[in-house]
């Protein structure tokens, strides 16, 4: 990945291989694009409810597992109410 130093202490959201969504604060990484995240939480989308916020505290993303990083407008996402969203779950990424 390209540098990443850009997003150190920035909110960002995280899309995985495996189709999650991992929103938090990046507090690091190192030369293979592993990324620690602190007051990091899961977005799990769903068609039937809202969006459900799972707490993850502190958390290493393994590089080869990030398929997106993108740094997050903090008032923006703050004013969206993640209850009224109905999404389908992305689906894992295979190649």
């Amino acid at each position: 990945m390209a540098s990443l130093q850009g997003f150190v202490d920035q909110r960002v959201l995280l899309i995985l291989q495996d189709g999650r969504a991992i929103v938090g604060v990046m507090a690091g990484f190192d030369q293979k694009s592993n990324v620690v995240l602190s007051d990091s939480k899961e977005r799990v989308y769903s068609v039937e409810e809202g969006v459900e916020e799972i707490p993850l505290g502190l958390y290493l993303v393994k590089g080869d597992q990030i398929v997106l990083i993108g740094e997050l407008d903090e008032a923006a996402d703050q004013a969206v109410d993640l209850s009224a969203i109905r999404a389908e779950p992305l689906p894992p990424i295979r190649y």
